[in-house]
């Protein structure tokens, strides 16, 4: 269920709250190739799905990085703020990668407002997401993301 805020000043009674859950994503060998691609990335634990089925991990798994960048798509369904002319993605203070994302496996994100500053012509957001597996004891990723909307 995504959070809908209307104004910019309806961010900052958010602190503390966490917003709910995104949607399950399922994580495909084509997406990770992808990735690959566009990143230069050819690691045969994400690539090679016979041969990673021999691996570690018996099978290929999402570059972290990958997990990382599904966030914008995962935390839309999550917040959604309304009557901004901008909003961008200003960057990450914390990333971590608890576990490896199995190729297929269903992936959500959570995510919690930890603080909303002012800044010149808008708000900074900082948020609190964690990328879950569904099934798994550790989460896929946790990081702490900062965006910011502008009036």
């Amino acid at each position: 269920m995504t959070t809908r805020v209307g104004s910019l000043d309806d961010l900052a009674p958010l602190v503390g709250t966490h917003l709910g859950y995104s949607d399950y994503h399922v994580v495909t060998q084509t997406e990770v190739d992808l990735f690959a691609e566009a990143t230069g990335d050819h690691q045969w634990i994400h690539v090679d799905p016979v041969r990673a089925s021999t691996g570690p991990f018996k099978g290929t798994i999402a570059h972290g990085y990958f997990t990382l960048s599904l966030l914008p798509v995962l935390l839309s369904q999550i917040l959604h703020v309304e009557g901004v002319a901008l909003g961008v993605n200003y960057g990450a203070n914390r990333v971590r990668f608890p576990s490896p994302v199995p190729v297929g496996s269903s992936i959500r994100a959570g995510a919690t407002v930890t603080a909303v500053d002012p800044v010149s012509g808008g708000v900074q957001v900082t948020l609190d997401v964690t990328i879950e597996i569904r099934d798994a004891a550790k989460p896929g990723c946790v990081a702490q993301v900062v965006y910011r909307y502008y009036r």
